[in-house]
């Protein structure tokens, strides 16, 4: 069973940045997904591809992994770029 931890990314329909502190361990899937016959929706028989678990550090994470032997894989977070500039540079 392997998971992967990573940094929620910010909203990008949002200017907010709520829920981007947490760190989140989710499963990766143990099968492919395959069409349903009847309704012709994706799905498999993997659970625990529907749990994400969240965390306030990496470390809480990293060791919630190592307590129950999950071989995880971080990916790391990128750096925000921040535009600063003012109203009128919106007319030059």
């Amino acid at each position: 069973m392997s998971a992967r931890i990573y940094q929620r990314p910010k909203n990008a329909m949002q200017s907010g940045k709520a829920r981007t502190s947490d760190w989140l361990l989710e499963f990766e899937p143990a099968e492919a997904r395959r069409p349903d016959p009847l309704m012709g929706w994706a799905g498999s028989g993997d659970t625990h591809s529907q749990v994400t678990l969240a965390f306030n550090s990496q470390e809480d994470a990293q060791a919630y992994a190592d307590r129950y032997g999950i071989e995880v894989r971080v990916i790391p977070t990128p750096p925000r770029k921040l535009k600063l500039q003012s109203y009128a540079d919106n007319f030059r």
